[in-house]
């Protein structure tokens, strides 16, 4: 999983999760990692950063919840087309991201998602440089800083310390419905146990709930 919990829904309209960036990932001591010389000696530091292909993966995770929940889960919802995708900032150990994901438009066939990531840095990171990477710093020293965006869609109205990264357009399908005809599983394999899990802790399912099922596109 790559959200780490679901903070606000709104069926059929938004839903908000957020996901902590921590050291223990395993995939933040590869990306990237300490560049040795043959002397043994350190030609550059190791520079932990949320790869932009995850960071998209949990704006994927995020509009997938919010799609599949308008259905009850008996859809099983795939990710068709990531038809936009802009960040404009890394994340890397102690910062937080938030998704915020809007459906634009639903219909039987699957549904467009409209997505924002923020990132907030109540650890300090960005200070000593260890969210952003090489090219963005010298961009930095050569330029003016701009000033900060903040969020316009925090459940408490306010920013919470909080700035806009990136923006994310997403096309998803329900499979079930698809041109070929193809049939699949009756049970729903693309909400497996680990979104059973978020969705329980995040409140979203309750105790003993489980996710619909649907052998076809075929209303029950």
């Amino acid at each position: 999983m790559w959200i780490d919990r679901v903070v606000e829904l709104i069926p059929r309209e938004r839903l908000v999760a957020i996901k902590n960036v921590s050291l223990a990932e395993e995939h933040l001591h590869d990306h990237f990692e300490a560049v040795v010389g043959d002397d043994g000696s350190v030609v550059r530091s190791a520079l932990p950063i949320m790869p932009a292909s995850l960071i998209i993966e949990g704006m994927a995770q995020t509009g997938g919840i919010l799609v599949g929940h308008a259905e009850d889960f008996r859809e099983k919802v795939i990710l068709a087309k990531v038809s936009k995708a802009e960040l404009s900032r890394e994340a890397g150990p102690g910062c937080q991201l938030r998704y915020t994901a809007e459906i634009k438009s639903f219909s039987p066939a699957g549904a467009s998602v409209s997505g924002t990531v923020e990132l907030s840095d109540p650890a300090g990171c960005v200070k000593n440089d260890g969210c952003r990477g090489d090219a963005q710093l010298l961009h930095e020293k050569e330029s003016v800083e701009k000033p900060k965006t903040a969020s316009p869609r925090h459940p408490s109205g306010e920013s919470g310390g909080f700035e806009v990264i990136g923006t994310i357009e997403l096309i998803f399908s329900h499979l079930d419905r698809n041109m070929a005809g193809v049939e699949y599983p009756e049970h729903n394999f693309v909400f497996g146990e680990g979104f059973k899990t978020l969705l329980r802790t995040s409140g979203v399912l309750g105790e003993g709930s489980g996710i619909g099922d649907r052998g076809s596109g075929k209303e029950p």
